[in-house]
């Protein structure tokens, strides 16, 4: 058994290394086959590879060939090229060379033409010195010779140098006047040729279609009393009732001889009023001390402040005005107590409204806004006794306030103006001349009217060549008369504006004054 085990155990592994034995065989062989199966595949390879080799040197030759004949080309071209491009460049440098040497001749053309000249101006700088000199001699002898002329002419004359020259000056200055009268003169002649006849028509027509009724009252105001023992009553128990009157209306009481008349004397026409009408009823109703005084008083204020307004609401409605401030309504009443030179305002302002609405309708302009300015155009006399400036700036500035509109504040603004700013002005200002300046429109005091008469006559009478002088129209106008063989026409105009100019300067005087100057030549001869 051992034996046998034994021998089955060599057998197993006489066989097992038969099988390794067969199997390193069959690798070695593969390794072998495998091998020159490799060998034969790489000399395949190989001589595949050398013909490629082959191939591509004769390609690569080929090609560098065709490079070689291709840059032999492009050099061959590009010499060709640069010698078309150098021989094109040569002649412009050639042509250019040319142009240089043209120039270089021209120049030296110029500068011996220039040096010619600079010799040519040398010896001319020589002459004009020498010439120069010689002025300056001949100078110095004519000064020489016009001294001696001018001291032989004022030991003739008689005259200084001075003298001659304020003489000569003062000739030429007449002879300029002269000049500038004829000017102005032909100037006015064809101005008025062209505008007085249409001013005329406007301002005539104005007039015609219009005609206001005056209101005169005199500056202060009257009571008549039933007779004298009432003044006593007035005055009261120790002057007790006038203080009373006075200090609850703000006005004095005048109280003298007149006989059966009080004077009430005031700056406010509103509360010189109201003290009237107070006075009025006490006297009426007989009661008058402290307490009824005051009652009174209080009682008038009210309605007073009534009638205002309802004048204002008046005069707006007949102008046919809307949207106006109602405070300007107030002032435009309160115009109604207000008086100047007698004339009054109220009345004055509504006149003034409807000639300005009859003018801007005939220069078919806005009749509405000039009736507007011409009714607003006298407000700040309303307030003058109250607030300090001119009445028509004081009106400007209160119709500014009031939220009129710019053309009725400059027109109220500048209605005494020499120029108004505005068309409406202008109106404001001829239509407040016309309603002032008619005759009877205004009235003045005897004393202060022939003043004025006498000043208008002395200013016109104290310039040169006046023979005599006239004031006419209630002071309107002055009418001059003058030499004839000392004022000429154009000198007529000139002395016109000279005393208008000094008639401006030293009188005060309402709307504005005509003056006249008259000049004729008279022939008279006698048959015998």
């Amino acid at each position: 058994m051992g034996e046998i085990f034994t021998m089955g155990i060599s057998t197993s592994i006489i066989v097992a290394v038969v099988a390794v034995a067969s199997i390193v065989i069959g690798l070695v062989i593969g390794f072998i086959l495998r091998k020159k199966t490799v060998e034969a595949g790489s000399e395949a390879a190989r001589n595949s590879a050398e013909s490629i080799i082959k191939e591509a040197k004769k390609e690569a030759a080929n090609i560098s060939k065709e490079a070689d004949l291709q840059a032999k080309d492009i050099l061959y071209q590009g010499r060709t090229d640069f010698e078309a491009e150098s021989s094109t460049r040569k002649k412009e440098l050639q042509a250019i060379e040319q142009r240089v040497l043209s120039k270089e001749e021209s120049l030296d053309r110029k500068y011996e033409s220039i040096d010619r000249r600079e010799g040519e101006l040398l010896k001319r700088e020589r002459s004009f010195n020498h010439q120069e000199k010689r002025l300056k001699e001949k100078e110095t002898e004519a000064q020489d010779i016009v001294a001696e002329q001018r001291t032989k002419l004022e030991n003739i004359s008689g005259l200084s140098g001075e003298d001659a020259k304020k003489m000569i000056l003062d000739t030429m200055e007449a002879e300029a006047k002269l000049e500038a009268g004829k000017l102005l003169k032909r100037i006015e002649e064809e101005t008025r040729a062209e505008s007085e006849k249409k001013a005329k028509d406007i301002l005539s027509l104005a007039i015609q279609r219009y005609a206001g009724e005056y209101v005169m009252e005199r500056t202060v105001s009257v009571v008549n009393l039933p007779s004298d023992e009432m003044k006593g009553r007035i005055i009261g128990r120790e002057g007790r009732n006038i203080r009373a009157i006075e200090a609850a209306t703000g006005i004095d009481i005048i109280i003298d001889d007149t006989p059966e008349a009080v004077i009430l004397s005031g700056h406010n026409p509103v509360r010189r009023e109201v003290a009237k009408l107070a006075l009025e009823r006490l006297i009426t109703d007989g009661r008058i001390h402290p307490a009824r005084i005051e009652e009174i008083v209080s009682k008038v204020e009210t309605e007073v402040d009534k009638s205002i307004m309802e004048a204002g609401e008046r005069a707006i409605f007949d102008t046919g005005m809307h949207g106006i401030h109602k405070e300007v309504q107030r002032l435009v009443g309160r115009l109604k107590f207000r008086t100047s030179y007698a004339q009054n305002v109220y009345s004055h302002s509504i006149e003034v409204a409807f000639i300005c609405g009859i003018m801007a309708s005939e220069l078919g302009i806005s009749t509405k806004t000039a009736r507007r300015a011409g009714l607003l155009h006298d407000i700040g006399k309303a307030v003058d006794h109250e607030v300090e400036g001119p009445h028509a700036a004081i009106g400007a500035e209160l119709a500014k306030k009031y939220g009129e509109a710019p053309k009725i504040v400059s027109a109220i603004g500048s209605h005494h103006n020499d120029s108004p700013e505005t068309i409406y002005g202008v109106l404001v200002q001829a239509a407040d001349t016309l309603s002032a300046a008619r005759p009877g429109a205004r009235r003045e005091m005897l004393e202060s009217y022939v003043k004025r008469l006498d000043d208008l006559e002395n200013i016109a009478t104290g310039f040169h060549g006046v023979d005599k002088c006239y004031a006419l129209q209630a002071g309107r106008e002055i009418r001059v008369m003058v030499e004839n063989n000392t004022i000429n026409d154009e000198g007529a105009v000139v002395l016109s504006k000279d005393i208008a100019q000094k008639i401006e300067q030293e009188l005060s005087y309402p709307g504005q004054i005509r003056v006249t100057v008259i000049r004729e030549s008279r022939a008279v001869d006698y048959a015998r």
